[in-house]
């Protein structure tokens, strides 16, 4: 059974929709990355912000009112023609929704509890299902009035390639028709202080792969892709996944599960490494993983496979990052570029000598032809590994 990537709505640091964003991609733009103490008084950090003006939500789905909901909803009106076809061709019991992300709505609880320490009493408008983690499936569900399965997975920052997954499966299984699928995360103290007490935010702007790498920069993003049976611009041909529960929050050094994993997506699309024109890093930009990612891409690629991570120009959207990258790689194969022209590995450092060989993208750099195919990795705390392959239909 195949089965295709209709569609595609996105919003991130690089920009809020399709045609900006992959602009500004290839051009190795980092502007969407800024310096504020915003979610950590008196210590600054880089993040990646979403700058566009968010749509409302009605009074009549007011309990649903959050900034991860809001981002949802500007996904969704990129792609609502797309959506509205399914559901008349369909039915809107055959649409199902599944999404990824890390903390939902919780942004709107930090809100509301500051408030409430200063007044004493919790703002009307909060409501606890704000910060569920299913809130995002729940709202998507509600107001396009689908009956269908609707839920979310979280697996820290591998959790939107899972609902890629999980979607897939409810094709597979014949309960759905079309799925809509992706993932949101959204800035928050929570994050933001969480990685900090890890040592795990960078001082500056992050360094994927870098010599002086020393950590990531936290970013929110949104995207959704509309998957079915439907002929469509973007073919899902593999998924690959692991866990190999190494350490709570570090990368197993050897990367082995890593490597099972594109692996596994490779051997899922019936592809050979050889066969794939761009692979998307997850290149955090912290030590262990770009160590340790490194190793596992050149033990199954050699140097060979044009590679980059495009966290430096987004920063790490955690649990939105799987289906925002592969929506990078959506964006590479639906046009009609003849040059292949690539994403970059931005980092404004010089690569690390003792990292295994990779072939990174420079700037500017093309394939000199059409891209064909691309792969995509996300790994998270747990060592709860994906990697999705794609292709041009």
């Amino acid at each position: 059974m195949k089965l295709y990537l209709n569609d595609l709505g996105l919003l991130c640091a690089a920009g809020n929709g399709k045609s900006e964003v992959l602009r500004n991609l290839l051009a190795g733009e980092r502007s969407g990355l800024v310096f504020t103490d915003q979610f950590s008084p008196g210590r600054m950090f880089a993040v990646g912000r979403v700058e566009a003006e968010l749509p409302e939500i009605g009074d009549d789905l007011r309990y649903h009112r959050c900034r991860n909901n809001r981002l949802l909803l500007a996904a969704l009106e990129q792609i609502r023609g797309t959506v509205d076809r399914m559901i008349a061709r369909f039915g809107r019991d055959r649409i199902g929704c599944v999404l990824g992300t890390s903390t939902s709505g919780v942004r709107s609880t930090e809100l509301a509890l500051a408030e409430q320490a200063e007044s004493g009493v919790l703002p009307s408008e909060f409501h606890y299902k704000q910060q569920q983690m299913g809130a995002g499936a729940d709202f998507l569900a509600a107001y396009l009035n689908l009956g269908g399965p609707a839920y979310t997975l979280s697996t820290a920052c591998s959790s939107s390639g899972r609902a890629l997954a999980s979607a897939r499966r409810l094709l597979r299984l014949g309960l759905c028709d079309a799925v809509i699928v992706g993932g949101a995360d959204t800035l928050c103290n929570l994050t933001i202080n969480g990685f900090a007490a890890l040592e795990s935010l960078s001082s500056g702007l992050c360094k994927p792969f870098g010599l002086h790498r020393d950590g990531i920069n936290i970013g929110e993003a949104v995207s959704l892709f509309v998957l079915s049976r439907e002929a469509g611009p973007v073919e899902l041909q593999g998924i690959g996944s692991t866990s190999d529960a190494y350490h709570f929050s570090a990368p197993d050094p050897e990367g082995l599960a890593v490597g099972q994993a594109m692996q596994k997506a490779l051997q899922d699309a019936g592809k050979r490494p050889e066969e794939i024109d761009y692979l998307n890093l997850h290149g955090t930009a912290t030590v262990l993983n770009d160590s340790m990612e490194s190793k596992a891409v050149n033990a199954l690629f050699g140097a060979d496979v044009p590679a980059s991570s495009s966290k430096g120009m987004t920063g790490h959207t955690l649990g939105a990052a799987a289906a925002l990258e592969l929506g990078f790689c959506w964006l590479l194969l639906n046009g009609d570029d003849d040059t292949g022209r690539l994403i970059p590995n931005i980092n404004a450092d010089q690569i690390d000598p003792k990292l295994a060989a990779l072939n990174l993208v420079r700037q500017g750099a093309a394939l000199k032809r059409r891209i064909n195919t691309c792969q995509s990795n996300s790994f998270a705390f747990g060592g709860n590994n994906i990697s999705i392959v794609v292709g041009r239909a």
